[in-house]
């Protein structure tokens, strides 16, 4: 999946991921390859990116994801 990580200031991520895990206002919840087209707004937490069979977190205060045809934009506080 090609994953795009935005804050306001500059681009914090972009490339592949395998696996993400991420803080939903209503509970974590995990996107992997071929998810239903999906957009979800976060809350604090730490985004978790898999790639190559490492992990990678971000922290964040809130946010807003889209996801649709295994591309992902997140937007970051």
């Amino acid at each position: 999946m090609n994953v795009k990580i935005i804050s306001p200031e500059k681009i914090i991520y972009e490339g592949e991921s395998t696996l993400l895990k991420l803080p939903g206002v209503s509970g974590s919840f995990e996107i992997l390859k071929n998810h239903a087209p999906i957009i979800s707004v976060l809350s604090k937490g730490n985004i978790k990116l898999v790639v190559n069979n490492q992990e990678l977190l971000f922290p964040i205060n809130s946010g807003v994801i889209e996801c649709s045809n295994n591309n992902i934009q997140i937007l970051i506080q």
